[in-house]
């Protein structure tokens, strides 16, 4: 039978060095999460855990299946296809005692692309076609790495990758090589004892943002002219056990993936707001992504509304890491609703 690692407990987590929020209510006009479902569960004894997601134009998600080392696409009804798998690996990756598939991105053809740890020379980025198909490794990180988080910015035609073991961002190119280090701090790495440093990333308004899970953290890291790295920004603190995360829409408004069973709501003011939990359906949510659509109200039916409606579906995948006992890895999605000038 599948069982997953003994993981560290975020009630283990040192945060007195920071200055914790506490959450808010929402306040009214911001983004709001309505009908929440679930539409996709999966196997947790076949190690069947949704870790993260890349989304498709149709609003299919393709989801990385991390101890089962697969990647699938569940359509908007919650049929799922097998897209591909990542070669079986011997050897174990840092911290989850097994090979795991971990972040995902999309390129505009259609490419997926995933981060693989195992442990080994495999360890690194995999690209897989747009139909699926035998994933090839097109970069390689060291052996003792952890690359969690994945983010591209085809403007630049590189990766970047969230490292939770040692600490760092990697940047590789996009056709593939050699990977070399973005970003490094103390912000970026896992506390003494702890269990992951850095954990999602998102490319956004200029900058790298990155999720620090042992310090509860999100960062934003400017991307500079000449593409270095700028001085890592500390944007908000006590968002307990964050996973990854996305973006609202144009301003830097968060929705993030808490392992406690919950998604809070960011604000750019570092703020938050719980708006999912548990009874929602999340069971140790690990990301988040965010399809905007927009809706342009008709002047004909109250020529003084002259407001904009922003609509968009969430996309929430539940690992179940944290619930052996009683698991429930699945994919939600709920309405996300917010009123613009």
């Amino acid at each position: 039978m599948f069982r997953l690692p003994r993981l560290a407990t975020t009630a283990t987590v040192v945060a007195a060095a920071f200055t914790l929020l506490a959450p808010t209510a929402a306040s009214a006009g911001e983004a709001t999460l309505s009908d929440p479902r679930t539409v996709a569960h999966f196997n947790y004894s076949a190690g069947e855990t949704p870790d993260n997601i890349a989304l498709e134009p149709d609003g299919s998600a393709n989801l990385t299946l991390s101890f089962a080392r697969k990647v699938v696409r569940v359509d908007k009804h919650g049929s799922s296809r097998l897209l591909a798998v990542l070669p079986e690996v011997a050897n174990t990756a840092p911290r989850f005692g097994g090979p795991v598939v971990l972040g995902i991105v999309r390129a505009k053809d259609g490419t997926l692309y995933v981060n693989y740890a195992t442990g080994t020379s495999q360890t690194g980025i995999w690209r897989i076609g747009p139909h699926g198909g035998t994933p090839a490794q097109i970069a390689q990180l060291p052996a003792d790495s952890l690359p969690n988080g994945l983010a591209l910015d085809e403007k630049l035609g590189v990766f970047y990758v969230a490292d939770s073991t040692r600490g760092v961002v990697w940047r590789v190119p996009l056709k593939g090589g050699t990977a070399t280090t973005w970003a490094a701090g103390t912000a970026l790495q896992e506390l003494p004892g702890g269990f992951l440093g850095a954990n999602g990333i998102k490319v956004h308004n200029g900058a790298v943002w990155v999720s620090n899970t042992d310090r509860q953290t999100l960062l934003r890291i400017p991307v500079g002219r000449d593409g270095g790295a700028g001085t890592i920004e500390t944007r908000a603190t006590g968002l307990v056990s964050i996973d990854d995360f996305d973006f609202t829409g144009q301003d830097d408004t968060v929705l993030a993936a808490l392992q406690d069973d919950e998604v809070a709501l960011v604000r750019p003011n570092g703020t938050h707001a719980i708006v999912l939990t548990s009874p929602d359906g999340l069971s140790s949510p690990t990301a988040v992504a965010v399809l905007v659509k927009h809706d342009e109200k008709d002047p004909k039916d109250n020529p003084k509304d002259k407001q904009r409606k922003e609509e968009a579906t969430v996309y929430v995948t539940s690992s179940s890491y944290f619930h052996a006992v009683a698991p429930d890895p699945n994919l939600l999605t709920a309405r996300l609703d917010r009123d613009s000038d």
